[in-house]
């Protein structure tokens, strides 16, 4: 299978730095968001226009579902989980333009999706609990479980960026063996399941993200109430 498959098509070269379809795509991107949320931004009034109800309804609904599972620090994950799930749904999505392919479907754009999860996560845990803290709880239950806890950190990483790639790698390879047997005959149910499965995929990936935060804010919690309830030797005595 050659390069362009995995969606590694170099389209210019910008100096001795090759850019591929992923990037210019993930530009693309990363520019229609930027204007949609200035459009929906713009002018906001007490009295809410249709343009406004459309912003306010998509926050109040990300709100919500980052609340189930984080009440306590939902408006401070927000703005990080809601906007990685409108990019990774969009990005999905974009390959349903002709002759766009997702950015999703390369293992590079979506290994720096996980890395920025993996490295969100651990800001959020030493933000919100203070370095020590946070890093006491990779030695409990015992500190001999330090290099696996350190491992589990680093595997889900991988298996973070794996997920959604391979995924949306075998959508896209199944559309097309789809078109090239049936030809274009059958157009509407492959755009169908490639909208199902962009949503269901860009869900998972958010709120998995969500639940690795949720549990670097927790686990530093835990460890703190252990220290605090532990009895002294005085109690002991």
């Amino acid at each position: 299978m050659n390069e362009a498959a995995f969606g590694a098509n170099i389209v210019f070269h910008l100096g001795p730095l090759a850019i591929t379809d992923t990037v210019v795509t993930s530009w693309g991107i990363m520019l229609f968001l930027s204007a949609m949320a200035a459009i929906l931004s713009f002018g906001l009034k007490q009295e809410s226009s249709r343009r406004q109800a459309a912003a306010e309804t998509i926050v109040l609904t990300l709100e919500s579902a980052v609340a189930e599972v984080m009440p306590h620090h939902a408006r401070r994950v927000l703005p990080f989980i809601g906007t990685l799930w409108i990019f990774v749904l969009t990005a999905n999505l974009a390959g349903l333009i002709p002759g766009v392919h997702s950015p999703t479907r390369d293992l590079s754009a979506t290994a720096a999706l996980a890395v920025l999860v993996f490295l969100s996560t651990h800001w959020f845990g030493i933000h919100l609990n203070g370095w020590r803290a946070y890093l006491r709880h990779f030695a409990e239950p015992n500190i001999i479980l330090i290099p696996f806890n350190i491992l589990s950190e680093l595997t889900r990483t991988l298996a973070l960026a794996l997920r959604l790639f391979g995924n949306m790698m075998s959508l896209e390879m199944a559309a097309l063996l789809v078109l090239l047997i049936a030809g274009f005959l059958v157009p509407v149910p492959i755009m169908m399941l490639h909208v199902v499965e962009a949503v269901v995929q860009a869900y998972i990936f958010g709120t998995l993200a969500l639940i690795y935060i949720a549990g670097a804010l927790e686990m530093p919690e835990k460890t703190r109430e252990s220290s605090i309830h532990s009895p002294t030797d005085k109690e002991v005595l």
